[in-house]
């Protein structure tokens, strides 16, 4: 209705008359265009029975063979797909030269303590006995390191004569009596079992250290050097019993006649996968985890040794038998590469990490070693790789101390002179890869842009006091030699600072470097009111094998 409700009703065509009105001059009648409307009707009938005959399988089939798409209409996502593909093609090379540099980081640790630390233990010894031919000229009487080294000796000595009291071969026997099944259990147990000690025993040698070099003025708040020594003792002691059941696991299944023990414990890696694929992991995560694999790569390469050489003894030392065990050493290591490669490639795969980070890695472990050679180093470069991988030398070097002596039989002044000999070897040895290693060092740092860190560290303030004057404080306290060229100094031993200078703590500038993709640069001259409350983004270089980082998804 188009009056708004009042009148006669109205049509289409503004008229009550019902009858459509007459076609005007030139417009075509009634009757024409009910015509016009009924062809088009059939003309439209007539294609839709056409083209339902025109769909028959010949033409579907037909139009499936010659279907086309284009895939440069989705570029990126098909670029980002080849280049997941590349990456874990790299992710075996990088991999390895990680590995590959951070054995040769433990073995540098390893080594360390076989050859340099019984000569700078001799030294402190000599020290301490000469001291009062010298005078008194120091407050203290040894040096700090010192003080760590010979705390080092003792441990490693008394350690060695409580391992005498383990019986290998009664070892041996009892868990060849056991079942599979059953050793498989304890296996896995003691691999959980391992880690979990080495985060704690780290800290207990850790505080033995600090206990013991603790400047005497301030306030007593630890529980004395004795408790602390003999706690250490009880864990090295412990943690070489621990390595000793691997050990003689490992050669029970070596030695069983099916080799269905072995090929179970070599399994359980797989077993590895399932349980870190699939699971989110951010950079500081995977660094763990690289620390981890290089530490439990190294550990098994000593087992290994340790089994070989039980077994040699067994077999008289009869070079025959040495390739029986072979194919078993080979299928133990290609197993653990082979785990190693698979689950590195399948983390950064679904995580969008890149094989560059493994550079990234490399270079924190390659810092770790260059600033253990500077001035004014405050840790040693064995409990830095202790603290970063969780690898911890003195167990393992107190059970392989205990199996060589007690394998090889030292008779005649001929062995001895061997022994010599050998020992000299191994300082060789020692030497010629510290300095390979601190040259590798030195040029992944430079090639990391991170010499800055190394020269000008930053310093944590302290409330009340800014950032520059602790600078400057610090700086007038190092006291860093230079040459000639001005290039500072690295490998000078540390100077004894002034009991009155306010303890400073050495950091890296690690809001700059190496941080989780979502993290955002910090201001470096904040208080530490405000560092503490900061976001749990940490840098590589703040991040041990023990710290818990990131978060993880099930």
């Amino acid at each position: 209705r188009q009056d708004g409700g009042r009148g006669e009703p109205k049509t289409l065509w503004g008229s009550s008359d019902p009858r459509p009105p007459a076609a005007g001059p030139g417009q075509p009648s009634p009757q024409q265009r009910t015509e016009t409307l009924g062809f088009y009707e059939s003309d439209r009938g007539r294609k839709k029975k056409r083209s339902l005959s025109d769909l028959s399988l010949l033409r579907f089939i037909s139009a499936e063979l010659t279907r086309g798409y284009f895939l440069e209409h989705n570029e990126a996502k098909y670029t980002e797909r080849r280049e997941r593909v590349y990456t874990c093609m790299r992710i075996p090379k990088e991999l390895e030269k990680l590995m590959f540099f951070g054995i040769f980081l433990c073995l540098d640790a390893f080594l360390y303590v076989f050859t340099l630390l019984p000569l700078r233990v001799f030294l402190a010894m000599f020290r301490f006995i000469t001291l009062p031919c010298y005078g008194l000229r120091d407050r203290r009487l040894l040096q700090p390191a010192q003080v760590c080294d010979i705390l080092k000796g003792v441990i490693l000595v008394i350690c060695y004569f409580m391992m005498h009291y383990v019986d290998y071969s009664m070892m041996y026997h009892l868990i060849r009596g056991q079942s599979v099944i059953k050793l498989y259990i304890i296996y896995n147990m003691l691999e959980v079992a391992d880690r979990l000690i080495s985060s704690f025993g780290q800290d207990i040698l850790d505080a033995l250290y600090w206990t013991a070099t603790e400047p005497k003025e301030r306030k007593r708040a630890h529980i004395g050097v004795i408790p602390h020594f003999f706690m250490a003792v009880l864990y090295v002691f412990l943690h070489a019993i621990l390595i000793m059941v691997q050990a003689t696991t490992l050669n029970v299944a070596f030695n069983s006649h099916n080799k269905s023990l072995l090929t179970i414990m070599m399994s359980n890696n797989f077993v590895e996968i399932k349980g870190s694929v699939f699971k989110k992991f951010e950079k500081n995560n995977l660094f763990q985890m690289s620390n981890s694999d290089i530490k439990e790569r190294f550990t098994n390469y000593v087992l290994l040794l340790i089994v070989c050489l039980r077994n040699m003894e067994q077999f008289s030392w009869n070079p025959d038998h040495l390739w029986v065990l072979f194919p078993d050493v080979c299928m133990v290591v290609a197993s653990e590469i082979a785990v190693d490669i698979v689950k590195h490639a399948f983390i950064t795969k679904f995580n969008d990490i890149t094989a560059d980070v493994y550079s990234e890695y490399r270079a924190s472990l390659a810092f770790d070693l260059v600033s253990s050679r500077q001035k004014n180093a405050y840790t040693d470069y064995s409990d830095s790789v202790s603290r970063r991988m969780g690898f911890i030398p003195l167990p393992l070097a107190v059970l392989l101390i205990r199996v060589v002596t007690s394998s090889v039989k030292v008779q005649g002044v001929l062995a001895y002179v061997c022994v010599v000999l050998f020992y000299c070897g191994l300082i060789s040895l020692k030497v010629l890869n510290s300095i390979v290693l601190l040259g590798k060092s030195c040029q992944y740092v430079k090639e990391a842009k991170m010499e800055e860190k190394l020269f000008n560290p930053v310093l944590t303030t302290t409330p009340g006091k800014t950032a520059g004057k602790q600078q400057s404080t610090f700086k007038s306290s190092q006291g860093i030699s230079t040459d000639e060229n001005g290039s500072s100094s690295v490998t000078n031993q540390p100077v004894h600072q002034k009991e009155n200078t306010p303890s400073l703590l050495v950091t890296s500038n690690s809001d700059q470097f190496l941080t989780t993709p979502d993290g955002e640069e910090k201001d470096i001259s904040q208080d530490s009111s405000e560092l503490k409350h900061r976001s749990a983004k940490k840098d590589l270089l703040e991040i041990d094998r023990f710290t818990i980082c990131g978060n993880r998804i099930d």
